[in-house]
């Protein structure tokens, strides 16, 4: 957003400050920079290196995938040589080869007998390195794999395919690695990314295209706001409404996507924060010429960033379809619109039906209740043409229903005919 809007939110004066003083920016990058090149320089430096790869028998036993959480590596800042060999026939040197393992924190350099086949320098990419001709040899491979972790903990990613893959065949590299400790240093502290603070991305990277014209904003964005989600629908309208004002065009379409399912407590984000999140957008709704992509069912709880993007373009797609080009189409799943109590039973209505509600796989899963001490309990929920109907048998006097109200929802299973899903929401008896 423009310094002006976010002038007047208020609440970021002191960091609007910090980024006028030009001096002040300069000083800190180049401290860090400089902090930042000493560090790997010494990691490099003092690493020993993997000079006694082939004989490994004074190396330890790690598993993979795992966390170094509870493990003897835990603390470790530095670097780590992972190493395991496997014995591929000759008749399968023939194939093209693809290494996948997974994902990494936080940083990797990955050999097969001695050849670097590819390097990421940060944890969030899939690991996945094509292994050039001549690199596999008959009998043993070993691949080794220089882990690096600059802060909090290192790791093998969990739920991920550790695996080499030689034309149709598939070697699974999960279960026992031989480890040992190249170099341990300080814990690298985080950068400052000046980019990010107030008015940077938009200064850097909006203003300048506001002399184009185009047609409409796809927007994905929301991770890096889950620890404050209180405030995001206060932020998110006043961006959209900045920019429709950037291009003089207060109808701009904005069609946005809802954060997908994700174990937030891999980030360290309290509880229910990304359900928060998604209620905040879900209410952004309320403003003209705006859609809502749901993508709790394609994320991966493991994954800040999914892999599935297609899904979501395509979703994104048929909103652009409905939304800007004026198709006939069913564009987003059920969206909440209102709540009648009824007794214990809670009658649930729904926009965007397309050819009506479905309970996705089985029985209509998703749904919690509460009375007036709002404490939400598990709900049973089925549908009735047009609504859900909702209730406990625990509660006599319903006051609140929430759906899919968790940070990686589970067995949510609310469509329409259209295999769209419903977005998450909460609401209460007024």
């Amino acid at each position: 957003m423009s310094e002006e809007v976010i002038t007047e939110l208020g609440g970021y004066e002191h960091i609007l400050s910090q980024c006028r003083d030009r001096h002040y920016v300069e000083a800190i990058m180049r401290a860090e920079n400089e902090r930042m090149n000493n560090w790997y320089s010494k990691l490099d430096t003092e690493d020993a290196g993997c000079s006694d790869c082939y004989d490994h028998s004074s190396w330890n036993t790690f598993s993979v995938p795992n966390s170094w959480a509870n493990t003897a590596l835990e603390s470790v800042h530095g670097s780590v040589w992972f190493r395991k060999s496997i014995d591929i026939p000759v008749e399968m040197l023939q194939h093209d080869a693809l290494l996948r393992l997974g994902a990494i924190i936080d940083a990797d350099e990955t050999y097969v007998n001695g050849v670097l086949v590819g390097k990421t320098d940060y944890k969030y990419p899939p690991r996945k390195y094509k292994i050039p001709p001549g690199v596999l040899r008959p009998g043993t491979n070993t691949i080794t794999v220089r882990v690096i972790s600059n802060r909090g903990v290192g790791g093998f990613v969990t739920g991920k395919s550790y695996s080499l893959l030689v034309g149709p065949h598939t070697f699974d590299l999960s279960g026992p690695w031989k480890y040992k400790i190249g170099a341990i240093l300080p814990a690298l502290p985080q950068l400052t990314f000046f980019h990010y603070k107030p008015t940077g991305v938009y200064n850097g990277m909006i203003a300048p295209l506001s002399h184009y014209a185009f047609t409409g904003v796809l927007w994905y964005q929301g991770e890096s706001n889950t620890h404050a989600p209180e405030r995001y629908e206060e932020l998110f309208r006043a961006l959209i409404a900045n920019w429709r004002q950037t291009w003089n065009r207060p109808d701009l379409p904005f069609l946005f996507v809802q954060l997908p399912n994700f174990q937030a407590s891999l980030e360290q984000t309290p509880e229910l924060n990304w359900a928060l999140l998604r209620e905040a957008q879900r209410l952004t709704l309320e403003l003209p010429n705006t859609a809502m992509v749901v993508t709790i069912d394609v994320g991966e709880e493991n994954d800040l960033h999914p892999q599935n993007k297609k899904d979501i373009g395509e979703r994104l797609a048929l909103c652009a379809r409905q939304l800007v080009y004026g198709e006939q189409l069913v564009a987003q799943g059920p969206m909440f619109q209102r709540m009648e109590v009824r007794g214990r039973i809670l009658h649930l209505f729904f926009s965007n039906l397309g050819g009506g509600l479905v309970a996705k796989g089985g029985l209509l899963n998703g749904f919690t209740v509460c009375g007036s001490d709002e404490q939400f309990i598990p709900a049973v929920a089925e549908l009735a043409g047009d609504r859900v109907l909702v209730w406990s048998d625990q509660i006599a006097e319903p006051r609140g229903v929430r759906y899919a109200w968790a940070d990686n929802p589970k067995n949510s299973n609310l469509y329409n005919q259209e295999g769209l899903p419903a977005s998450p929401f909460q609401a209460f008896v007024s």
